[in-house]
């Protein structure tokens, strides 16, 4: 399926999502029919299919689609990518940043298609932990790179908004792979140049 995000939503999944959201209100004391509520079904159907598009996307696809030769073997770093996921325990947002690296090995893609990765595997149900990796191993699969490193910063509004309810809190997950996971000076210069 092509990755190109598709604003247009499935009229009979939002229907369907629709109508469990209305029972979901009803159980939560509330009317669906009251004047602010009459939408809101059909909102939040729309709302989950887009959070959750990243299901139907191939984050190697992506990086297929702009590969290109070249002998460039220093590193690539883009950094600060925003990503915003959704905890699969709780169906709650979790709000951060990426930064992504790797090594070429006789093929680069393009920058924004790096970007791309993280936003397919964000726009699941998520785990911190899983979309690190995800996003480190799509990367060293498609590019075969000397390596790949993935940091990920994150707020998770699950633990900040209900049960400990620790507002500051911030979750970093990382992944490393080939020359960054051998070579401590590679690793470091990484890690450095993430922190500027």
């Amino acid at each position: 399926m092509a990755y190109i995000k598709d604003e247009r939503y499935d009229e009979q999944t939002t229907a369907a999502i629709a109508e469990h959201y209305r029972e979901i209100l009803r159980l939560l004391g509330e009317d669906p029919q009251r004047e602010g509520l009459v939408k809101t079904p059909e909102r939040v159907a729309k709302a989950l299919q887009f959070l959750t598009h990243g299901s139907h996307q191939d984050g190697s696809e992506i990086l297929r689609s702009a590969m290109f030769k070249e002998e460039y073997q220093q590193m690539v770093l883009v950094k600060d990518i925003e990503l915003y996921s959704t905890c699969e325990h709780h169906v709650m947002p979790f709000i951060g940043k990426a930064h992504v690296a790797y090594i070429p090995n006789g093929t680069i893609t393009g920058l924004s298609k790096i970007a791309r990765v993280v936003e397919t595997f964000a726009r699941r149900l998520q785990v911190q932990e899983r979309l690190t990796t995800q996003i480190r191993d799509c990367i060293q699969d498609t590019l075969h790179p000397l390596g790949v490193a993935v940091v990920i910063e994150a707020s998770h509004t699950c633990m900040t908004l209900r049960g400990v309810q620790k507002a500051n809190a911030v979750t970093t997950t990382s992944a490393f792979s080939g020359i960054f996971l051998k070579d401590e000076r590679t690793r470091n210069e990484f890690l450095n140049l993430i922190k500027q």
